[in-house]
């Protein structure tokens, strides 16, 4: 997405003052926000986001993934607070906490891949749950945190491989242990929410706490191994075929913005309403943006322009679901949230930042662009 000439005369950064702008501004301009995993996929995205709402945003995180992270090539380290450090680490992050009083904490630090998570059981475990509880410790003794949002997973549930959606008050559980420990992570949300920021009692505490389960995200910018659209990109590189593991799975496939966009307006509702909006919510796709991973590829390819796909076989692999989807109803009408973009529309954005890098763009500001764009058609009531 670019600006057009309508666009370019709407003010600063040519961006049109519309109430998504002011309402996410007004929550967030001159707030201190803690982002864990900022230097992660989701987490660079989210920050840059803050940033163009003028909030002074604190990152906590590894280092990248790759030189080529969306993190890197929009310098997001000059533009931030930009701490290195583990969640696992428990005096490092009350250190941060101490020094930065922040007012909001996004935390999406995780080891996230689920063929990891077989291979290094007890690492995903110690990061998704002992990290989760060190992060909410950090919270709950320091008087200035209001807003807590545990960005976990759609993989959060336990699994029947049903076809309707899994809505907030399903179980959760998990078959693999990467989903097991964003399970984990969710009843320790639970826990502390009725244990320590009970909404019932917010004025003793005056935390609120939430957690938030998104589909598979997909965007400009991540290389992580094991993800489909990272996946594609280094084969199309390489004008290689792209071997696909599970064409026939289905997931509910959204474009980065949409469910961050759900995570920033579920954060402003807390603020503003913290005992009516705590809680747990899924951010997902619409029905139509639900497909399998063959149709994902192949509309990565049209968009590439070239290339090529092929099946490979899966014996030997570990178990994986075929079919997962989100019931989004809960957002739609308690959070007055909705997805604005088709899953082609999810696709082109996609591509369109792999693109931009490989034709040395200026990623800063085509990301700002997406951004400014996505709020354009965000509807807020």
């Amino acid at each position: 997405m670019t600006f057009g000439t309508e666009a370019r005369r709407r003010g600063k950064c040519g961006l049109e003052m519309n109430r998504a702008y002011r309402y996410l501004s007004s929550a967030f301009s001159r707030k201190r926000v803690l982002v864990t995993g900022h230097t992660g996929f989701k987490g660079s995205w989210l920050s840059l986001w803050l940033k163009e709402l003028g909030a002074e945003v604190i990152g906590y995180a590894l280092d990248p993934y790759t030189p080529r992270d969306n993190f890197v090539l929009n310098r997001l380290s000059q533009k931030i607070t930009d701490i290195r450090g583990d969640i696992r680490d428990v005096r490092r992050l009350r250190s941060v906490f101490r020094r930065y009083s922040p007012e909001y904490v996004f935390h999406l630090a995780a080891q996230p891949i689920v063929r990891i998570s077989y291979a290094k059981p007890k690492e995903t475990f110690d990061i998704n749950v002992g990290g989760t509880v060190n992060i909410f410790e950090c919270c709950r003794i320091t008087k200035s945190v209001r807003v807590i949002i545990n960005i976990t997973s759609d993989k959060c549930y336990e699994n029947k491989e049903w076809v309707w959606g899994y809505r907030e008050n399903d179980p959760v559980g998990g078959y693999d242990p990467y989903s097991s420990s964003k399970g984990c992570s969710e009843l320790i949300t639970a826990a502390y929410r009725k244990s320590f920021f009970n909404p019932s009692d917010f004025s003793k505490h005056e935390k609120a706490l939430s957690s938030a389960r998104a589909g598979n995200v997909i965007g400009g910018g991540d290389w992580a191994k094991d993800r489909i659209i990272p996946d594609c990109v280094r084969a199309l590189e390489k004008k290689q075929p792209i071997q696909v593991r599970n064409p026939c799975s289905v997931r509910p496939w959204q474009y980065v913005l949409e469910p961050l966009g759900g995570y920033l307006l579920l954060a402003a509702r807390m603020n503003a309403s913290p005992k009516k909006y705590c809680g747990a919510w899924n951010f997902g796709p619409e029905g139509t943006s639900i497909s399998k991973v063959q149709e994902i590829v192949e509309s990565a390819i049209k968009c590439w322009g070239s290339g090529s796909w092929k099946p490979v076989g899966v014996l030997s692999e570990r178990h994986e679901a075929s079919m997962l989807v989100l019931d989004i109803n809960k957002a739609k009408l308690d959070l007055a949230w909705k997805p604005c973009l088709t899953l082609a529309e999810a696709v082109k954005n996609t591509i369109g930042w792999y693109k931009a890098r490989q034709n040395r763009q200026d990623l800063s500001a085509f990301c700002r662009s997406q951004i400014h764009n996505y709020m354009d058609r965000m509807i807020i009531r």
